[in-house]
């Protein structure tokens, strides 16, 4: 019965400490729990808050990026209304050009362009009529030996594109080129027949190629054109090499101007010469004059001083006198104190 009483006293200590040992741990348990439930939190609030973040900066850069992608959609919107615009502007030159009579209007329009842009008002004239009765696109007025130069605006376009066209066979590029050649010589051939005119133009006359393309073609692969066209005295030239030769003209016109106004010059720098010869003597008079009155000024200086000096002569006189004066009052009356101590 004792043991019982132990066993079961014993049994009651274990069962009160594994009481209390569960409890403690159990205390432990929720207080760890409680933290970690609070340390969760905290990090969920602040992967939240990162996420949010994160989630507003791609939310602002995907509205960036969606607007700058609306602008440049509007850009090239633009730009290809702008594309559809020249698209139809090249459809209309190629319109214009595919005509021979609209072809030469833009020759004349892109010539008279030019010449109006470097040359004097008065230097030139447009669809100048000859005595001939011919009518050229444009006259140069130079000076003599050159005279009038007539400019005729050529466009021989249409050989040309069939030459060069790739979709072509070689045999009808070759025939293009053969027609080409016999359209530029045509060209020359008119030009010299009806632009050269004895007595009345320059023993020359200009050909001009709107196209630089054409211009450079006939350089480059026809030279027998080119010796031809300057055997007839044609002188070829395209928008460029024309500027140049408008250039000279205009310098040779403002040097005939010049020349013709020499004696006028002339006459002015007489004028200026008779004028500096006047102002040179009346230079040599007023440095005499100057001279003159520097001589004037140093004698006066020289009686100045001769006069002061006298003065000072003067002045030194009239002290010796005074002093002399004054030894002999003390002299007299020295003389009368010692005759009153004798009659003393």
């Amino acid at each position: 019965k004792a043991l019982q009483e132990t066993l079961q006293v014993g049994m009651q200590l274990d069962q009160q400490q594994v009481t209390e040992a569960l409890g403690s741990r159990a205390d432990t348990l929720g207080k760890r729990m409680e933290s970690l439930a609070e340390s969760t939190d905290r990090r969920l609030k602040e992967i939240s808050g990162e996420v949010e973040k994160r989630l507003a900066e791609g939310f602002e850069k995907t509205t960036a990026t969606f607007t700058d992608i609306v602008k440049r959609l509007a850009l090239i919107d633009e730009a290809q209304k702008k594309i559809t615009e020249l698209s139809s502007n090249v459809v209309s030159l190629q319109e214009i050009l595919a005509d021979k009579r609209s072809r030469g209007a833009f020759g004349e329009v892109q010539l008279n362009a030019l010449v109006s842009n470097i040359m004097p008002p008065n230097s030139y004239a447009v669809q100048h009529t000859f005595s001939n009765g011919k009518v050229v696109d444009c006259a140069l007025f130079l000076p003599a030996p050159t005279g009038t130069v007539a400019i005729d605006a050529k466009f021989p376009l249409e050989s040309y594109r069939r030459m060069t066209d790739q979709a072509l066979g070689e045999a009808e590029r070759k025939a293009a080129e053969r027609q080409f050649k016999q359209d530029v010589r045509k060209h020359i051939q008119d030009i010299a027949s009806k632009y050269i005119i004895s007595g009345e133009t320059s023993d020359g006359a200009v050909m001009f190629i709107p196209a630089e393309a054409v211009f450079a073609e006939i350089l480059a692969h026809h030279p027998d054109v080119v010796q031809e066209s300057q055997s007839a005295r044609v002188w070829m030239v395209s928008p460029t090499t024309l500027m140049a030769i408008l250039n000279t003209a205009r310098a040779v016109l403002k040097d005939e101007a010049t020349r013709k106004q020499v004696h006028i010059i002339q006459e002015h720098l007489q004028y200026l010469a008779q004028d500096f010869t006047r102002f040179r003597k009346r230079m040599d008079n007023l440095a005499r004059h100057i001279e003159q009155a520097k001589q004037d000024v140093d004698e006066v200086h020289t009686s100045a001083k001769k006069i002061s000096s006298r003065f000072e002569k003067i002045e030194q006189v009239e002290l010796e006198e005074d002093g002399a004066a004054e030894k002999a009052v003390r002299a007299i009356d020295s003389g009368d104190q010692t005759k009153g101590e004798k009659a003393r």
